[in-house]
Formats: structure tokens, C-alpha cells, sequence
């Protein structure tokens, strides 16, 4: 019999080796398969070394393994959200917090979040907005296990124009209100385009998202004037294609999405005030839309409560926020693809679930929602050759429901199990 020298040396020195990792079986009573969408009964998901190794109809195993019964659940892969703001939480007092809060504090804030993201079956998530580097740094420590977190994509300091949407001294007073680069985000030339990108890998950014227009919750008059000029655009996403970059472009006006969409950007977020022709322009480009449904309708709500919002904030979040979930319905039906999203951090963290049953309110189907949040969000992000569906040699992300989801959509607000890598972080 052969045995290896590093077991032999092992035994010599009296330390046992290290067994391979506990073979797992999840006993599904029903599967939703979004390669082919549809739900298959009685199916059994063998997971190794973090990774799905087999799927087989049955409800019976004999061997060597740990079997967890989710006979009376659905289960279906680990859900992405593809714009949260993980150190974000608005409230009355988000505008004095970006004053008072350090990175210390967003640091924390954000650990807190991702672990409320993780328990509500969100096993991946695509982090669209950043001070101070704070989601590079969770990115790595969920990694290394020291959080209990999503997988974490993150576009970093985002990068805007001189008082465009993600200036970080909008609204301050004099004294304050300094010249912001590149380095912080801040793009006036193509130029600076090609130094902020390039800031981004340096800082281990995973993407880049830009804001192509004015937005809801900035300090600034307009929601949904133009930002970028054609060049910028054009070298942001020229410099971010050879940094192996994709681009994620913050847009509520359409000629702010239609540069950015001529320019290459992977994805439009929010998409409020899309029009049929700029519809036409994302199909004609294979460009996504990221709805955030929920987010428009979080920021109509309190628009109608004096105070929550500053002044300059709320006529934007009363005029927009209603418009997203209609220009989603219509999109969906025009044939432009469609990435799950919801911009919490304006929401409740651990909410973000709910943007499934707006989404099918608009008139997309369960089945087609939950793609959305696996399949065709995997796609986006340039992973779906590991994440995204149960299929073999995938991470073994799984969730599970009591019930059927593509029955009653609002089943997936009240996930029973969820297991991240293999590894059961959550269940009933």
C-alpha cells in the first residue's frame, strides 16, 4: 500500500492528518432549476468541498454523508442583489451622518448589514457605493471568514462630476465644500477618467459604477440632468475594459443613459424616466437593467413626511421614485434584460426580498424574477460558470423556502435555510 511522505512525516510526528471535508446531502422537496425554469420534485444536491458535486432525483441516501432534510422546502440558488449600499442606512439623519460617522463606524455598520443581507438568502451581492475603501476591506473579511456576510462585488468610491450625484461635499458650506479628484471619485476630462479607473484597481475595486446622471438622494437641484460628456464616458469605460472592469451606470435621464449606454456600460440603475427608444438602444447593446424597484418606492413614501428628506431631496424622490416600478414594467415586456436589484441601504437592509413581488406586481413572472436574481445576475457580474444556478461544479449557494415561491412570490421574504459555500449559516 503507498503511502504519501506528507502523511508518513505527519504520523512521524504525531499530528493526525486533516479528513477531507464532510461530504453534505440536501433533500430537496422541490428544486427550482432556472436553467430550464422549472421546479423539479424530490431532488438531492450532493455538495463537496464547497462546490455542488451531483444533483439526483430521490428522497432516500445510503453512504457516507451529513443529510439535511428540507423535504417540506423549496430550494433554489443563493440570491444576488446587484446595487446595495451595504454601509448606507438612510434615515432623518443621513446627511449629518456622512459628517459624524468615520470609516470606523461605516465599517461596523456594514458588517451588521451584510450579515442581515446573508440571513435574508442573499448569498451574493454587487456593493454600488463606498466611502473610504470600507467594502473592499468586508469583501476580504468575509472571505476569510471573520464576518458572516454575502459574497461581496464592489465598485468602491464611485465616480462623478463636480457637483454631479456622488460629490462627496454637496450641500456643505464654504468652508468645507473643497475640490474633490479623481482619487475621491471626482471626473471633469477624460483624463481624470482614466486616473479615477485606475485608482480603482489600485484600491481593489471589483467594477466600476459611475453616476451618468443626477440622482434622488444628493445634495443637488436636478435628478436627471446629464453628467458625463461623451469623452469621460468613452474613457472610463475604454480604461475599464483594459482593467477588466465592467461598468455599472447610475441613471435616472435618458440622454444620461444614452451616452452611457453607447459608451459600453454593462448595466443601467434605476432606470426611472427610460423612454421606448432608449429600450431599443439597451437591447440593441446587450445593455442590463438594474430596476430597484423597491428604493423608488421607499423614497415616494417618505417624501410625504415633512422633514424626513432635506428640502432639495424631496420634490426629486416624490417626482422619480414613483416612476420606477411602471418604466420596469415596461422594459421587462420590451424585451430589455433584466438583473435583480434594489439599492438597499435606502431601504431596509434584510428587506431586500420584497423587490420580487413589485417586480411580478409589474407584470414579470415568479420564475422569471427568480432568474433574474441568479441566472441572469451571475451573468452580469461575469460569474456564471460558478454562481447563479444548482448546477455542477457551481458554489453550493443554496436557499430554501416552505412552500413554492413561483406560487406565492412573497415566500421568498421569509427564507427558512440558508447554506453559503457549503456551509450552513442559516436554518429553521
Amino acid at each position: 500500500m503507498k503511502v504519501s511522505i506528507s502523511i508518513l512525516l505527519l504520523l512521524v510526528l504525531g499530528v493526525a492528518p486533516v479528513s477531507a471535508e464532510q461530504k453534505t446531502v440536501l433533500k430537496c422537496g422541490k428544486l427550482i432549476d432556472v436553467e430550464t425554469q422549472k421546479v423539479q420534485l424530490k431532488q438531492m444536491i450532493t455538495i463537496e468541498n464547497q462546490r455542488i458535486s451531483a444533483i439526483r432525483s430521490g428522497d432516500h441516501y445510503e453512504g457516507d454523508a451529513k443529510v439535511v432534510d428540507l423535504s417540506d422546502y423549496t430550494c433554489l440558488p443563493g440570491l444576488i442583489d446587484m446595487h446595495v449600499h451595504l454601509m448606507v442606512e438612510v434615515s432623518p439623519n443621513y446627511e449629518l451622518e456622512k459628517i459624524t460617522l468615520g470609516a470606523p463606524d461605516l465599517a461596523l455598520l456594514a458588517a451588521r448589514n451584510a450579515e442581515l443581507t446573508l440571513m435574508a438568502g442573499f448569498t451574493t451581492v454587487r456593493d454600488l457605493g463606498d466611502r473610504a475603501d470600507v467594502t473592499v476591506a468586508l469583501r476580504k473579511a468575509i472571505a476569510k471568514g471573520f464576518v458572516k456576510g454575502p459574497r461581496v462585488f464592489t465598485s468602491g468610491i464611485p465616480l462623478s462630476s463636480t457637483g454631479g450625484h456622488d460629490d462627496p461635499t454637496n450641500g456643505y458650506r464654504a468652508g468645507m465644500r473643497r475640490d474633490p479628484g479623481p482619487v475621491e471619485g471626482i471626473v471633469n476630462s477624460a483624463a481624470d477618467a482614466r486616473k479615477a479607473v485606475r485608482q480603482r484597481y489600485k484600491n481593489g475595486a471589483d467594477l466600476i459604477k459611475i453616476s451618468a446622471t443626477g440622482g434622488v438622494m444628493s445634495q443637488a437641484k436636478s435628478g436627471q440632468n446629464t453628467q458625463f460628456f461623451k469623452e469621460e464616458l468613452d474613457a472610463i469605460v475604454a480604461t475599464a475594459k483594459a482593467y477588466g472592469f465592467k461598468v455599472a451606470a447610475h441613471a435616472h435621464g435618458v440622454e444620461g443613459m444614452r451616452l452611457a449606454i453607447r459608451a459600453g456600460v454593462a448595466s443601467i440603475e434605476h432606470g426611472s424616466l427610460m423612454d421606448a427608444d432608449t429600450m431599443r438602444l439597451m437591447k440593441k447593446h446587450g445593455t442590463y437593467l438594474v430596476p430597484t424597484i423597491l428604493a423608488g418606492n421607499f423614497v415616494s413614501e417618505k417624501a410625504k413626511i415633512d422633514g424626513y428628506f432635506p428640502d432639495i431631496v424631496r420634490p426629486k424622490a416624490a417626482a422619480i421614485g414613483p416612476k420606477i416600478q411602471d418604466t420596469f414594467g415596461r422594459a421587462y415586456k420590451a424585451g430589455v434584460k433584466i438583473a435583480f436589484g434594489t439599492d438597499t441601504g435606502v431601504s431596509a437592509h434584510g428587506d431586500n426580498a420584497q423587490e420580487f413581488s413589485l417586480m411580478v406586481e409589474a407584470g414579470m413572472p415568479p420564475m422569471e424574477a427568480i432568474v433574474s436574481a441568479t441566472k441572469s445576475a451571475a451573468d452580469l457580474l461575469g460569474e456564471s460558470d460558478r454562481l447563479g444556478s444548482l448546477s455542477l461544479g457551481h458554489y453550493a449557494d443554496v436557499v430554501a423556502v416552505k412552500g413554492n415561491p413561483i406560487e406565492d412570490i412573497t415566500l421568498l421574504e421569509n427564507i427558512g435555510f440558508v447554506m453559503k459555500n457549503g456551509k450552513i449559516v442559516k436554518a429553521e
